[in-house]
């Protein structure tokens, strides 16, 4: 099968949901966790979260100017998601020890931008999707002006088994093979990968 990524404005509304699918953490969440502070967070519906979405992604709008991740088909079908934005477009990020622990830097500089979040559907995981959206995540970051791009993936030890609830951020194995690299080790399961583009 053929794997193609896409911005989220260049996908259908459908589409995405098709991928967070009608239960669970995923739908419960609708991609809203870093972009919300804790008290926001508890106060918005499921309803909320979607409608916050959509509006992000500007979904079927190719024309749109912004939007706000990656979607992945396999052929025609919807398989994958990716959140990608500004650093400074996720609140909680900035006030999580996790970015920010042993380094010093601006919270402020939105020229750095995070791949925040991956979603692939049960039946389409391990096949590769979630390596080939961090990968794609770097190209659209570059394009669009970023300084630099940030992950915060788990460091997965072999063997170790994990529940999608807990590798939404990825691993670090995956970021590895899109071409990022380590730049801290925050704790023990959680590290900092980044890729700095020239110019």
């Amino acid at each position: 099968m053929s794997l193609r990524i896409v911005p989220a404005n260049e996908a259908s509304w459908d589409d995405l949901q098709t991928v967070f699918g009608p239960r669970g953490e995923a739908y419960r969440c609708q991609c809203q966790w870093f972009k919300t502070r804790a008290a926001e967070w508890r106060a918005l519906s499921i309803e909320e979260r979607a409608e916050r979405l959509r509006s992000q992604t500007e979904c079927g709008y190719p024309d749109a100017g912004t939007t706000t991740g990656l979607i992945a088909y396999l052929d025609e079908e919807p398989v994958g998601w990716c959140a990608i934005e500004p650093r400074t477009e996720y609140p909680r990020l900035l006030t999580s020890r996790i970015p920010w622990s042993g380094r010093e830097e601006s919270k402020t500089d939105d020229s750095v931008w995070v791949v925040s979040c991956f979603l692939t559907r049960t039946g389409y995981r391990r096949q590769g999707v979630s390596t080939a959206l961090a990968a794609a995540a770097v190209d659209f970051a570059r394009e669009r002006g970023a300084r630099a791009l940030e992950g915060y993936p788990i460091a997965v030890q072999p063997g170790q088994e994990f529940s999608w609830g807990e590798l939404y951020v990825g691993s670090r194995s995956m970021f590895t093979e899109a071409g990022f690299r380590q730049v801290s080790r925050p704790t023990e399961r959680r590290v900092v990968m980044r890729v700095d583009f020239d110019g």
